[in-house]
This record gives structure tokens, sequence and C-alpha cells, in this order.
């Protein structure tokens, strides 16, 4: 485990130059981070499955006199390998490369014993959660690999938290993805390609109150609060603590 460094802030221009993928960018840490890397000078393509709010978001970036961001919709839940591709394709084509991906999409169906986990539902989770990410790692892998400092981020959920009754599916895809952000590393240690996850704390969320529909979720930190931690391993500063987990759970 590794931490931000103390007071650290991110410089006016430090993703300048850069394109970053931000996936599931209209959620909350999403959303945020999308903003933050704007203001740090980066390139951003927005993917995500709603339109009107990565159109909502896209005037928010725009009104920060930042560089207008790329749109890009996809349902990770339907998406094929075939669609990946077309993911990867299209960033060459109309963004010249990638410098970096934030995995920030989640999918949570709520807490229910596995008993009672309808297949589907499993099945949905998993897609969204675990196999998109790696089937879009895949694909933009090449892209990446163009790059002379790439990064790709993962957001973890407290293990010791998750991994406990009742949260089914999200609970193993995350703990699958830890396991997919170490291998990944390990494959990539010497390359130009980097690996490094983040662990917030519980934040002020839709999938907060879903997992914990009696607690004020007003008494929690917004994302906005972490956002410049995503941009700090997505900068040449997080090097220092490639294929680590970031843990920002005593920060508040």
């Amino acid at each position: 485990m590794a931490t931000l460094p103390a007071g650290w802030t991110p410089a006016a221009a430090g993703l300048k130059g850069r394109t970053i993928l931000i996936v599931g960018a209209t959620g909350g840490l999403g959303r945020a981070s999308a903003l933050a890397c704007a203001e740090a000078g980066a390139s951003i393509v927005l993917l995500g499955r709603k339109v009107p709010a990565l159109e909502k978001l896209y005037d928010e970036i725009e009104a920060l006199g930042a560089a207008a961001p790329a749109i890009y919709p996809l349902n990770l839940e339907g998406a094929t390998p075939a669609d990946y591709e077309d993911l990867a394709a299209t960033l060459e084509r109309e963004c010249g490369g990638l410098d970096g991906i934030v995995h920030a999409a989640a999918h949570f169906a709520g807490l229910q014993p596995l008993r009672e986990f309808k297949p589907e539902e499993w099945m949905r989770v998993l897609q969204v959660n675990l196999n998109g990410p790696f089937l879009m790692t895949q694909a933009l892998l090449p892209l990446l690999q163009q790059s002379p400092d790439a990064s790709i981020v993962f957001i973890e959920d407290d293990p010791a938290r998750v991994l406990k009754s009742f949260w089914g599916a999200y609970g193993v895809a995350k703990a699958a993805m830890t396991g997919l952000a170490a291998i990944l590393h390990d494959e990539t240690e010497n390359s130009r390609v980097r690996v490094a996850s983040l662990l917030p704390p519980p934040m002020r969320s839709a999938l907060r109150r879903m997992a914990y529909f009696g607690e004020n979720t007003l008494g929690r930190p917004e994302p906005a609060n972490f956002a410049a931690a995503v941009v700090y391993l997505l900068s040449s500063e997080g090097l220092a603590v490639r294929g680590q987990t970031l843990d920002l759970r005593n920060m508040h």
C-alpha cells in the first residue's frame, strides 16, 4: 500500500499533452476524475452509457475553460470484444493515441445472499466490473504501448468490507480485479505502461446509498475529494507507486 505525498496537489498543466479515457465517466469518482484531469490539462475521452449525462459533463468541462472532451457512449454490460477493438481504432484515429485509462465504472446489484443471486444478475455484475475492464484494457494495450508514459488506474473497494456476507458478485469482481491489476503490472513492469490502483474510503455515492440505505451518506466525503489522487497516478509522478495501491482510507 502506498499513500499520497502530503500536501500534493495537481499542477495546472500536469497532464498537458496526455489523452485520458475515463470509463464510467458519469459516476461519482468518474465524473470527479474527468473534471480534475481536464483541469490538469489532459484531453479527456468520456465513456459511459448515458448520453445525456455525458453531454452534461461535456458542458461542465468546457465551462472550466479546458479542452473540449470527446464522448464515447458504450454500455459495458453488452459490449463485445469487437466493440473494444472499435474503441481502440477510434481513439487512434480521432485522438492520435492514448496515455491513460481510469476504470471507474461500477455496477452493484444490492446486498443479497449468494443462494438468492439470480444467474443473469451475477453475469451482469461480473461483465461490468471485471470482464469489461479486462477486455477494454487488452484491446487498448497496443495503443498505450505507443505512449512514452502510459497509466492504467483501477478503482478498488475495501476488501475488509466487500469480501463479506451478501456482497455477492460485486465482492467477487473486486477481488478478481485486484488479481488482474497485479498480473498486468507483472507483465508490464519493464514497459512504458504502468499499472496502479486507487482505494478510496466510503464516499457519497449511489453505490454507497444502495449498500447502506439506512446511512446518512451526506456525512461521507464527496468523490471530488479524491480526484487529485487519480491525477497523481496518471501523471509522471505516479511512477513512484507503480504496481501499488494508493490507499486513501485515512483521507477525508
